[in-house]
C-alpha cells in the first residue's frame, strides 16, 4: 500500500539485475582504476616490489576460496541484508545483528573516505580551469548526485556503473597494451613477478595489506539476490565473475608497470613518486590526453564507487527496517522505482553530516579523513568476512540443514577463514603504514570494531528480553532461512 510519500511496504524490485547489471555494482565499488593508479604504487614501494601481481593473484584465490561456501550458502540463504542473514542463519541473531552493525560501521567508513578522495580530486581538476572551491563542497556535489542516482530504479545505477566501469578498465588496459606493445621497458618483458621467489620475497605480508583492501566490496553480490534475476544462479555466478575479472585486471596492470619500468627498479621509483607512476608511463606512451582522461575517469571511478557503495548500505538499512530493528520507515520502498527510498535519504544525510564534521574541523581529507577510513574499513570487512566464514561452518553443520560436500561446506570456508585471520593480523601490524600516521590513536581500531560487534550483539539480548516474539520473527523477512 502507497503513502503520500510514493513510498510503499512492497518488496524491492524484483527480477530487475541480470548477471552483468551485478558483475558492475561489484567491480565499480572495487574502483579499479583508483585501485590501481592510487593504491598499487603503496604496494610497489612498501611491499614486495615486482611481486605486487603475484600478490594480487594470492588474494584473489583467497576470494575465491571463500566464494565457494559463500554462494554455497547463498542458495539457501538471500535477501537484501548481505552478511547479517548470513550470520544469523549460522551463527544466531544476535551475532547476526552485531555483524550487520559491524557491517554498517565498515561500508560507512569505505564510503566517506572515497567522498573524501573524490573531494581532493574533483578540488585539484576544477582548480585548472579555474573553479575554486574546498575539497568537502565537491565531495557534498558527488553525495547529492549520487543520492539521485540511488532513488532510482536499481537497473538505472547498473547502466551508469557499466558506463564507467567499462570506461576506467578500457583506458589502463589501452596503457597495458601500449606497455607491452612498447617491449616493456629497461628489463624487456618476463614472468618474474608471478616467480615463487619474487612473490613471496620480503614485504609480502605489507603489500597484501594494500592489496586485500583494493577487493573491498565483492562480497555484496548476495545484497542484490532479492532483486536478481534468477538468484540461485545469478549470484553464483556474479560473485565468481567479479572475483576473477578484478584479479586478473589488477594483476594484469600491476605487471604490465613493473614491466614498464623494470623489475628491479619498479620499488625504488614508486617510493620516490607513488602519485605519478602511471601517469608517467602514461605520458610517454600515450600522450598527454590518456593523462588528462585518467584524472577525469579517476572522478568517475570514486562517484561509480560511492554510488554502489551507496545502494550496498540502503540495502542493509532497508532490511533492518523491515526487521523492524529501527525505524520501520526504512523498509519502505519507492512505489514506481522499487528502491528503498527512506534509507537512502537517511544514509546520505548521516555521511553528508560526517564530511562536514570533517570540514569543520579543518581535517585533512588525504591525510586524516581518507587515510584513516581506509584503515578502519579494511579491517572491519576482514573480521565481518570471518564472521561469515564461521557462519557458513555452522550453518552447514546443522542436523537438520542442508550438507554439501564436505569441501564446500567445511573445508573452503574454513581455509578461507585462516587467510582472513592471517590478513587479519597483518593488516592490525601494519596499520601505522596503510593509515599513514603513528599516531597511537589507530590502534584502537580493532578495540573500536569489537566493541561495534558487542554492541550489536548486546542490542539483540535486549530485544530478546523485552520483546521475544519478535526476536524470533528475526529473519522471516527474508523468506526462509533454512
Amino acid at each position: 500500500m502507497a503513502n503520500a510519500a510514493g513510498e510503499t511496504n512492497a518488496s524491492l524490485s524484483k527480477n530487475s539485475l541480470g548477471l552483468a547489471h551485478i558483475v558492475f555494482f561489484v567491480v565499480a565499488a572495487a574502483a579499479p582504476l583508483t585501485a590501481v593508479v592510487g593504491t598499487s604504487p603503496a604496494a610497489f614501494a612498501f611491499g614486495n616490489g615486482a611481486g605486487v601481481p603475484g600478490a594480487f593473484v594470492l588474494a584473489g584465490l583467497l576470494y575465491l576460496l571463500f566464494s565457494v561456501g559463500f554462494t554455497a550458502m547463498s542458495r539457501h540463504v538471500a535477501g537484501a541484508g548481505g552478511f547479517y542473514v548470513f550470520i544469523s542463519s549460522g551463527l544466531g541473531s544476535a551475532v547476526g545483528i552485531g555483524g550487520a552493525f559491524l557491517a554498517l560501521v565498515t561500508y560507512s567508513s569505505v564510503q566517506i573516505s572515497v567522498y573524501a578522495l573524490l573531494g581532493v580530486f574533483a578540488r585539484d581538476a576544477m582548480a585548472h580551469l579555474g573553479v575554486i572551491l574546498p575539497w568537502y563542497v565537491w565531495s557534498e556535489i558527488g553525495l547529492i548526485m549520487v543520492l539521485l542516482c540511488g532513488q532510482r530504479n536499481i537497473a538505472v545505477s547498473g547502466h551508469i556503473l557499466g558506463a564507467c566501469m567499462i570506461a576506467e578498465i578500457a583506458i589502463l588496459f589501452l596503457l597495458d597494451l601500449a606497455i607491452i606493445g612498447h617491449g616493456g621497458g629497461p628489463q624487456g618483458l618476463s614472468a618474474v613477478s608471478f616467480a615463487p621467489h619474487t612473490v613471496f620475497g620480503s614485504g609480502l605480508g605489507v603489500a597484501l595489506v594494500f592489496v586485500i583492501g583494493s577487493y573491498i566490496g565483492f562480497e555484496s553480490t548476495v545484497i542484490f539476490g532479492e532483486e536478481a534475476k534468477n538468484p540461485d544462479v545469478t549470484i553464483r555466478r556474479a560473485t565468481f565473475t567479479a572475483v576473477i575479472l578484478i584479479t586478473a585486471f589488477y594483476a594484469f596492470s600491476t605487471w604490465a608497470i613493473a614491466q614498464y619500468f623494470g623489475p628491479d627498479h619498479i620499488q625504488a621509483i614508486a617510493a620516490a613518486h607513488p602519485d605519478q607512476l602511471f601517469f608517467t608511463a602514461a605520458k610517454a606512451l600515450l600522450g598527454d590526453w590518456a593523462v588528462e582522461m585518467m584524472n577525469v575517469l579517476l572522478i568517475v571511478s570514486l562517484l561509480a564507487c560511492s554510488l554502489s557503495l551507496h545502494s550496498t548500505l540502503c540495502r542493509y538499512l532497508f532490511a533492518l527496517g523491515r526487521e523492524g530493528l529501527v525505524w520501520r520507515r526504512l523498509g519502505h520502498v519507492h512505489e514506481r522505482h522499487g528502491s528503498p527510498q527512506v534509507a537512502g535519504m537517511l544514509q546520505s544525510i548521516t555521511a553528508a553530516l560526517i564530511v562536514a564534521l570533517f570540514a569543520a574541523a579543518g581535517a585533512d581529507p588525504y591525510g586524516l579523513v581518507f587515510s584513516w577510513s581506509a584503515a578502519f574499513a579494511v579491517l572491519g570487512i576482514l573480521l565481518v568476512q570471518a564472521l561469515v566464514c564461521l557462519a557458513i561452518i555452522a550453518f552447514f553443520r546443522r542436523p537438520e540443514g542442508p550438507h554439501p560436500h564436505v569441501g564446500v561446506g567445511l573445508l573452503a570456508p574454513g581455509l578461507s577463514l585462516l587467510g582472513l585471520m592471517g590478513a587479519m593480523g597483518l593488516v592490525i601490524i601494519n596499520l601505522p603504514l596503510l593509515a599513514g600516521t603513528t599516531n597511537p590513536l589507530i590502534r584502537l581500531f580493532p578495540v573500536a570494531l569489537v566493541l561495534v560487534l558487542l554492541a550489536g550483539v548486546i542490542f539483540a539480548r535486549q530485544l530478546r528480553a523485552r520483546d521475544p516474539k519478535r526476536y524470533e520473527t528475526l529473519g522471516q523477512a527474508f523468506g526462509d532461512l533454512a
